[in-house]
């Protein structure tokens, strides 16, 4: 796992071929993580489901939510034009990026260009994804965390392992230790008293985080949307420092993935009803920050992200990945994730939308994103819960059958199949089934005891239900 100075992240690690079964297995020993990941992911889903049972027309603005999107990625081309158009006239620079490699170029050389070598951040998976905070280090420039979940993980030289609260993985406890240690090699040590409740944790944040909001002259931001009309771009948050950086630096620069867009001001009131609900819980996202171009006295550089999302965007089924707000409550749901937490799934995009995204963003070469499309149960709940209604069991699926399969799988599923294909083949198989029902292992042998190991096999009929149906005269008696 690569750590980099100041313990910031980048490029999500990945430890050699090693799957999800592998991390997900080391994760299941931490209780102290179940424990945290278990209180946290309830709070915020019980939260979530008060404040969308107060909407009667949820289901309507999901839809909505749904079509807007399906809509944009349909003329994403068009859009994203218009965008570049819009954000030119107000004064803005607009960067175009094919991958990771390119918008890191892109946004060091802009820095570099101030002479400055420190930036600020607003919380970005972008960024994140495109291991940007340790290129800009190799270019001699420290990139600084100031979302008070990041800056937890980059004093803890961690990694994110939630969408919407990085640090989940964290208690108290765990975090006063982590403040009290590094804050000092920043320059701002935390006081030696320090206790674990929240309301002193975050005043510790707050009073490290002020001199640098005050003194660093370029910032670094994703976008939570951008409007392909005005070439607004578009920020929520809630503690206020993405309202600092955004607006105290001289320069700013943005890094967005081009599926951000959405067409009009009127479409992103539906997204800012359906995200901060989905969120947090919140009726009302506490800081929302919206600018146009360059403003009054500041620089502004917009940079588009591609980076595997134009090779999404030609799956039909994968594409609907692309309708992701970020709002992390599939995660919240999901029993895997609740049980495993983030590091399991070996990417800033973790939980079920992770391991629909991942893979199909950076390919399915490796073994870890080969396995993601089986870090679920297929149980369904991250699809009644997203906002935008992406169907993450069925994008599962059709990854599972994309992936490489071992032999006995294929050779097992290719005899399954010749069964099926007949229905009087399939009634011989049955009658023999029942006839040698008695035979029939615990366990299966080899390589197959692996799938016994965790389940029971169903006991064998004596008769199928084909034959107790034509026995009976179609069941009537």
């Amino acid at each position: 796992m690569s750590r980099t100075f100041l313990g910031m992240p980048g490029a999500a690690p990945r430890s050699g071929d090693e799957g999800f079964p592998e991390r997900a297995a080391r994760a299941l020993r931490d209780s102290q993580l179940r424990f945290n990941l278990r209180k946290a992911t309830r709070t915020i889903r019980a939260r979530r489901a008060g404040v969308v049972a107060e909407l009667p027309d949820w289901a309507e603005l999901r839809r909505a939510g749904k079509e807007i999107k399906d809509h944009t990625l349909r003329h994403l081309d068009t859009y994203l034009i218009q965008l570049e158009e819009a954000v030119t006239k107000a004064g803005g620079h607009v960067h175009w990026a094919a991958d990771a490699a390119e918008a890191n170029r892109i946004v060091a050389g802009i820095v570099k260009a101030t002479g400055e070598t420190e930036v600020v951040k607003v919380k970005s998976m972008a960024t994140q994804e495109i291991g940007l905070n340790e290129a800009l280090l190799a270019e001699g420039v420290t990139a600084y965390e100031t979302d008070l979940a990041e800056l937890i993980v980059q004093l803890g030289d961690d990694w994110p392992s939630h969408i919407l609260v990085p640090a989940i993985h964290r208690n108290r406890s765990e975090i006063r230790e982590i403040f009290t240690r590094r804050m000092a090699e920043w320059g701002r040590p935390a006081p030696e008293d320090l206790p674990d409740d929240p309301p002193a944790l975050a005043e510790a944040a707050r009073l490290h985080l002020r001199e640098r909001f005050l003194s660093t002259k370029v910032a670094i931001s994703g976008a939570n949307f951008a409007v392909a009309e005005t070439g607004t771009l578009v920020v929520l948050e809630s503690e206020g420092n993405g309202r600092m950086c955004l607006t105290l630096p001289e320069t700013l620069i943005t890094v967005l993935g081009i599926e951000k867009l959405v067409p009009t001001w009127r479409d992103l009131e539906v997204f800012l009803q359906l995200l901060p609900r989905s969120s947090t819980g919140e009726r009302m996202n506490p800081y929302t920050s919206t600018w146009t171009g360059a403003t009054e006295g500041q620089e502004f550089h917009l940079v588009l992200l591609d980076n595997g999302r134009t090779g999404v965007l030609a799956d039909e089924v994968g594409r609907q990945a692309l309708r992701c707000i970020r709002c992390s409550a599939c995660l919240n749901v999901c029993p895997v994730y609740e049980r495993v937490g983030g590091h399991a799934y070996g990417s800033v995009y973790p939980g079920p939308i992770g391991a629909i995204l991942t893979p199909q963003l950076r390919g399915m070469g490796s073994e870890l994103d080969r396995s993601l499309p089986y870090a679920s149960s297929l149980c369904g709940a991250c699809y009644e819960v997203c906002p935008v209604a992406i169907d993450i069991p069925s994008v599962l699926v059709e990854l599972r059958a994309k992936g490489r399969h071992h032999l006995a799988e294929r050779t097992g599923m290719a005899a399954a199949g010749w069964v099926l294909e007949r229905s009087g083949r399939l009634a011989r198989m049955q009658r023999l089934g029942g006839r040698l029902r008695k035979l029939a292992p615990g366990r299966l042998p080899g390589p197959l005891g692996g799938w016994t190991d965790t389940r029971d096999l169903p006991p064998i009929p004596e008769e199928s239900f084909r034959d107790w149906w034509n026995r009976t005269d179609g069941g009537r008696r």
